[in-house]
């Protein structure tokens, strides 16, 4: 058995899993989840701001401290879209390698959408049928990623939940002027993807990350949040439709009252709705088109973390 930690270090949130490992397989430990927004207002300035760097290192001395005393035996921190996407991102290393004690891997998004897949479909296989398509919604960038053992094609679009909010969706509520526009993004970073990854060939989607989970409660109507009950949840597709239009039209002030949606997600959940509805209906659309009927959607809270824990447990 070996002990690890893994950090994901995103544009929005930085997330700790201390977990066991024995022949490919995860205990958790610990797992942690902090909404730093790292990425905020990257895609404007191109540039991480230091106030959005000084939480980001906050949090990962505080996740280092945890390490230590759980007594982790090895440690892997990667960063994906915000990092990657920033000027300064010499400046982020640096900060993150003082705290922690090794320095941040900036991944690519082919980097990022392999881990992701080795993550979700680790706990699946067995219990759906595949070729799976994992979708990891993020705040900067999503992955879409098709395999059923190990990944057949995948892609990285430059859409996520911050990035998207921050282009467009600046009324509470949105208008659907501004809908449209995001609709229009998401879209054509769709028809991009698609040219990549044969969306059609899935048997199984797999929704991932944060948003993919919160949008699962609001379908759930849970009355909070719930991991037992989201983590491998099987939800209509047309289900969960809805509950992305409902989240999507609904002022911040409304998403606040919602008992499963954390703060730090309040403003940006609607547009990470939007891109998880997006891609449900393309792979619906492909998937029917090659005569697969795909009524359901699978949820998993298992992800990139997942899959950067069992990486490092294997080398």
């Amino acid at each position: 058995m070996t002990r690890v930690a893994a950090v994901d270090c995103g544009t929005n949130s930085v997330r700790l899993l201390v977990a066991d490992v024995r022949e490919g397989v995860l205990t958790d430990v610990v797992r942690r989840q902090e909404v730093v927004r790292l990425g905020e207002g990257v895609d404007r300035t191109g540039r991480i701001s230091p106030e959005a760097l000084a939480r980001t290192l906050a949090v990962t001395r505080r996740y280092a401290d945890e390490v230590r005393a759980l007594g982790a035996e090895a440690v892997r921190f990667v960063a994906t879209s915000a990092s990657r996407d920033a000027e300064n991102r010499d400046d982020f290393v640096a900060g993150v390698h003082d705290a922690i004690g090794v320095l941040p891997e900036v991944i690519t998004g082919a980097e990022e959408a392999e881990l992701s897949f080795r993550g979700a479909t680790g706990a699946l296989a067995g219990r759906h049928r595949g070729p799976f398509l994992v979708c990891d919604l993020g705040g900067g960038s999503t992955e879409l990623v098709l395999g059923s053992w190990s990944v057949v094609a995948s892609a990285s679009m430059d859409v996520g939940s911050v990035r998207l909010t921050e282009r467009h969706l600046a009324g509470d509520p949105p208008t659907p002027a501004e809908i449209a526009a995001a609709a229009a993004e998401v879209e054509a970073a769709l028809d991009v993807a698609s040219r990549a990854v044969p969306l059609g060939r899935a048997a199984t989607l797999v929704g991932v990350a944060g948003t993919v989970t919160t949008v699962a409660a609001h379908a759930l109507d849970l009355d909070e949040y719930d991991s037992a009950a989201i983590d491998g949840a099987v939800i209509k597709a047309d289900t969960m439709l809805k509950a992305c239009r409902s989240l999507l039209e609904m002022s911040r002030t409304r998403r606040a009252r919602l008992p499963y949606v954390h703060p730090g997600r309040v403003d940006v959940i609607g547009a990470g709705a939007l891109i998880w509805s997006a891609v449900i209906s393309r792979v619906r659309a492909e998937a029917g088109r090659a005569g697969v009927r795909m009524h359901t959607v699978v949820v998993s809270e298992r992800d990139i973390l997942d899959g950067i824990a069992l990486a490092l447990a294997s080398t």
